[in-house]
């Protein structure tokens, strides 16, 4: 017995040893938080319970909220890559009141966050909630994940954010809220946000919910809402940006809403290839902006709930909706590698083409002065290309002369646009054709269009093909009594192809032919404040199906035929006024061969402004069958032959592309 007991106590004392041993050397370690487990894994998802800092060059996936809370900061590298699982509003990353986020890329490695496909709403990008002022109030609760933020310390700090690459977020919350790429809630004017890009968002780029944070170096790519947005009274400013639209159906690239805290942008360059408008400012909204150059967009300046316009300072002065700010870039971000963008490429047209040039519908092209087609040059323009006349009045044109060819080759889905930014009357001069052919003011005549060479004895000269065309904001003045028209034919021959063609917003004539012999199928002309159709010098051509609507008063007339009757021949002709005015106008000897004709709206329908004969106007195969308006000499309303069924136009779906 004594020996079995020393045999079991000594087999007990040498457990205790061998544990004792185990318990002083190897400790057995506490279980990670399954949000820093995760983290080791490189999985971002949950709250984070303690400072941490990602591991440079480890690839992060984000699998759904990555939240960091109040008295915690995450810090990330430069360099590191977090790919965003395409979780729409289940995936994203947001810092809370009081947490803190340092995102220190660099110009060589910057930080990138990103869906793996980077389509626009894969996920909810990034949020940062802040103790700073917003007229919302303190604890006010975010659209974004209901979020708490807003407090009384307008220089708050959240952190540092620099060379930061988000992709692909946006994702829907509701019909009426969707994530941003970064949403800034009442953050303070303590945080560093320098060099920041979005790209592709389903919403805004970037938006302010009051705070007074502000940027430096932001470039903001196909946000498909706002690009910059702001609300809540934010104050801070925003330094250097671009801003890029490429695709159609985008909002704007300011939208600013509710109270005006005047928040200052300095040097924002925003290029559009799709229209769009550029500031839109919401009820009592406004800014402070310098160094302002917009290029492309439709409409410059957007009161949207007429607001006034002084609450919007830009270059010193109050903000004119007239004005295009089509002024150079002040901003180039050729030189902002980081992004990792391929910018949109706008091509300048200005000078002399004596050889051939194709254009790229992908690119962008600007009008700046004057293009001239020189003899035996060839321009050729694809379908959907978009060429933007800076409004530079007379010395913006695009011209072909004799000798040289134009080849539009737009078609219905797809027609070529030529317009300045705002397309208003009188921005640019159109384009203008110099030909060969047959006119009265005999052979190198010189246009009073910029003093070019026309006319020769080839009727049937070609000078190319124009199909699918539409033109805005034409008309410049030249002098006391000439102006660009929106096409200005100089002896074109019949041997050249005109076909759908619309001009619209024109301060001078639509298309006016000067002699020659070109003829036109379909054409839309829409508010040119002189002559919609004016031709001259013996033209001898026709259009078949013209189309001409009147709604703003004093133009001059839908026709007008000057000079020798050469008896151009008119199918189809549609005029409809809602402001009265005068419909066809013939002065000295002119006239016309029409069939098909339907005029509405006019106060005179026939004016033989010089006392030509009737019988140079042949409508419906007749002598015009007008009575006399009392009182008049000259000025004519239609018995018959004026009340032909109107042209169907609802198919020409080209004629009111923009750019």
């Amino acid at each position: 017995m004594k020996n079995a007991f020393l045999k079991i106590l000594g087999l007990a004392l040498m457990a205790t040893v061998v544990l004792s041993g185990c318990d002083d050397d190897d400790p057995i370690p506490d279980p990670l938080p399954p949000v820093l487990e995760n983290l080791e894994n490189g999985i971002m998802e949950g709250e984070l319970t303690e400072d941490y800092v990602l591991e440079p060059g480890k690839q992060y996936v984000l699998k759904g909220a990555f939240i960091v809370p109040d008295g915690i900061e995450l810090t990330i590298p430069a360099g590191t890559n977090i790919q965003a699982e395409a979780g729409g509003t289940d995936v994203y990353l947001a810092v809370l009141m009081g947490g803190k986020i340092n995102i220190n890329g660099t110009e060589n490695n910057p930080v990138v966050m990103s869906s793996t496909a980077a389509q626009p709403g894969d996920w909810g990008g990034l949020t940062i909630c802040g103790k700073g002022l917003t007229t919302a109030g303190e604890n006010a609760e975010a659209e974004v994940g209901g979020f708490k933020y807003g407090g009384s310390n307008a220089t708050d700090n959240s952190g540092v954010v620099k060379y930061l690459v988000i992709r692909g977020t946006g994702a829907q919350i509701n019909s009426e809220s969707q994530y941003n790429g970064v949403s800034l809630y009442a953050v303070g004017s303590g945080t560093t946000l320098e060099n920041i890009a979005v790209i592709n968002g389903a919403d805004d780029g970037i938006e302010f919910f009051g705070g007074s944070v502000s940027v430096t170096n932001l470039f903001l790519q196909n946000n498909e809402d706002d690009a910059i947005d702001w609300t809540e009274g934010w104050n801070g400013t925003v330094t250097n940006s671009y801003v890029e639209h490429t695709i159609a159906d985008f909002s704007t690239v300011v939208e600013a809403d509710k109270a005006n805290n005047n928040p200052k942008l300095v040097n924002l360059t925003a290029v559009s290839t799709t229209g769009g408008t550029a500031l839109q400012f919401k009820k009592e909204s406004g800014a402070t902006i310098t160094g302002l150059s917009l290029s492309g967009y439709s409409k410059s300046i957007d009161m949207k709930d007429n607001g006034p316009l002084e609450n919007v300072i830009i270059e010193g002065e109050t903000a004119d909706p007239g004005n295009s700010y089509n002024n150079p870039p002040t901003v180039d971000p050729s030189g902002w590698t980081w992004v990792g963008a391929e910018l949109v490429e706008i091509v300048v047209l200005e000078g002399e083409l004596s050889g051939e040039l194709t254009l790229d519908p992908s690119k962008s092209y600007r009008l700046k002065g004057s293009y001239i087609v020189q003899d035996g040059g060839k321009l050729t323009i694809p379908a959907g290309t978009k060429i933007h006349a800076d409004a530079g009045g007379t010395d913006v044109y695009l011209a072909v002369l004799m000798g040289g060819q134009i080849f539009v080759n737009g078609n219905a889905d797809n027609p070529v646009v030529m317009a300045s930014d705002l397309g208003k009357p009188a921005d640019w001069g159109g384009l203008t054709i110099c030909g060969k052919g047959i006119t009265t003011a005999g052979e190198n005549a010189e246009a009073e269009v910029g003093g070019f060479k026309y006319g020769g004895t080839d009727n049937a000269d070609n000078s190319g093909s124009v199909t699918y065309l539409v033109i805005r904001g034409t008309g410049a003045q030249i002098n006391s009594e000439s102006q660009y028209n929106g096409i200005s034919l100089y002896a074109v021959g019949s041997g050249t192809t005109l076909a759908n063609i619309s001009v619209i917003n024109g301060a001078d004539d639509g298309i006016e032919f000067f002699g020659g012999a070109a003829s036109v199928t379909n054409i839309y002309l829409e508010n040119n404040e002189d002559d919609a159709v004016d031709w001259t010098e013996g033209w001898n051509g026709g259009i078949s199906n013209t189309y001409i609507s009147h709604t703003i008063e004093g133009f001059s007339t839908a026709f007008e035929g000057d000079k020798v009757n050469n008896n151009p021949m008119f199918t189809n002709v549609t005029c409809i006024s809602t402001v009265n005015g005068t419909a066809l106008q013939f002065k000295k000897e002119s006239g016309a061969t029409i069939t098909g004709l339907h005029i509405d709206g006019y106060a005179v329908e026939l004016d033989m402004k010089d006392g030509g004969a009737l019988s140079n106007v042949q409508v419906q195969g007749a002598d015009a069958d007008v009575s006399l308006i009392s009182g008049e000499t000259s000025k004519y309303t239609f018995n018959s032959g004026a009340d032909a069924s109107p042209i169907d136009i609802s198919g020409w779906t080209w004629k009111d592309a923009d750019l």
